[in-house]
């Protein structure tokens, strides 16, 4: 069942979720890359992630044992037509969504992958 626009604009409207989007923007990461810059724990971190998940907003695939997390930009599509419709955006480009997220948020430091 595909995530609705409330499920989706939820996962955006906090600011570590954000952050965790723009650092997928580069790259797939496992879990614990992921929590590394954050000063929270990784139960927190886990359930950001599940969150973003839930939303359809990144995926999560188990690879020996790690989980890596991967970004899924085609999920944003129903909420960037739903904002098109207002005729005041533009459909969602991710390379303008990580430098708005750079301006709002300032550089991250992401591990190498």
């Amino acid at each position: 069942m595909p995530a609705t626009l409330d499920t989706t604009f939820a996962a955006l409207a906090d600011p570590t979720r954000r952050a965790i989007l723009a650092m997928l923007l580069e790259d797939d990461m496992a879990v614990t890359d992921v929590a590394e810059p954050f000063d929270i724990s990784l139960a927190a971190i886990s359930k950001h992630l599940g969150i973003l998940a839930e939303a359809g907003l990144i995926s999560r695939e188990k690879r020996g044992r790690v989980i890596w997390c991967k970004l899924e930009p085609d999920a944003m599509r129903d909420a960037s037509v739903w904002m098109q419709g207002f005729g005041q955006f533009d459909p969602i480009d991710l390379d303008a969504f990580e430098k708005f997220l750079e301006t709002e948020l300032g550089p991250t430091d992401t591990p190498a992958a």
